[in-house]
């Protein structure tokens, strides 16, 4: 076993014996080899996350909020002067059954809002995704607003309050099937 192991330094020794071994090719294999490695390393990491189903859930979840935000934040907001644009994009951000009630009451509700004589603008200061089913379109958001209503003597109240809407994705977009006020506090201990 000594024989064969001194055998195997005196080969392995050779190169650099008889001054044939070059470093700099050496060098240079090398980090051709771990270049290769970390390229595909890279490149099959790469590969996974393009066709990972979570990456397009996740997208389709920030779609929904996003649209969802908007979508309340449009509903709470109104402007007597311009009462017409506001309840139009009241109903292009809505669809179903809330978008049929809407329509239904628009032109009783312009006449209460043209009387009152108020402007109130919401301001999104959260949200969040409570459900989402995307095979099925549809999903579920909580949002928190602050709604500042201005009536016609100049007085301003600000009030905060969260939203529970029900969204409905139709021709591609996300739009409120459903709107309605979420619970405040928690339950009571029994």
């Amino acid at each position: 076993m000594r024989g064969r192991l001194e055998h195997l330094m005196e080969r392995a020794a050779r190169p650099f014996a008889t001054g044939r071994f070059r470093p700099l090719p050496a060098l240079a294999l090398a980090l051709i080899l771990v270049a290769g490695g970390f390229a595909a390393w890279a490149g099959q990491d790469w590969y996974r996350a393009a066709h990972d189903d979570r990456a397009a859930y996740a997208a389709q979840r920030d779609a929904a909020l996003a649209a969802g935000e908007q979508a309340v934040q449009n509903l709470n907001t109104l402007d007597h002067r311009d009462v017409n644009q506001g309840l139009d994009l009241w109903e292009s951000s809505t669809t179903g059954e809330l978008h049929e009630q809407l329509s239904s009451g628009r032109a009783e509700f312009a006449e209460q809002v043209k009387e009152a004589e108020t402007v109130s603008t919401a301001r999104v200061l959260s949200g969040a995704v409570t459900e989402l089913d995307d095979r099925a379109g549809r999903a579920r958001v909580l949002v928190a607003l602050r709604v500042t209503v201005k009536a016609s003597d100049g007085a301003r109240t600000d009030k905060d309050s969260r939203m529970l809407g029900e969204l409905t994705r139709t021709e591609g977009r996300w739009k409120l099937s459903a709107l309605g006020q979420a619970p405040v506090g928690g339950t009571p201990a029994g």
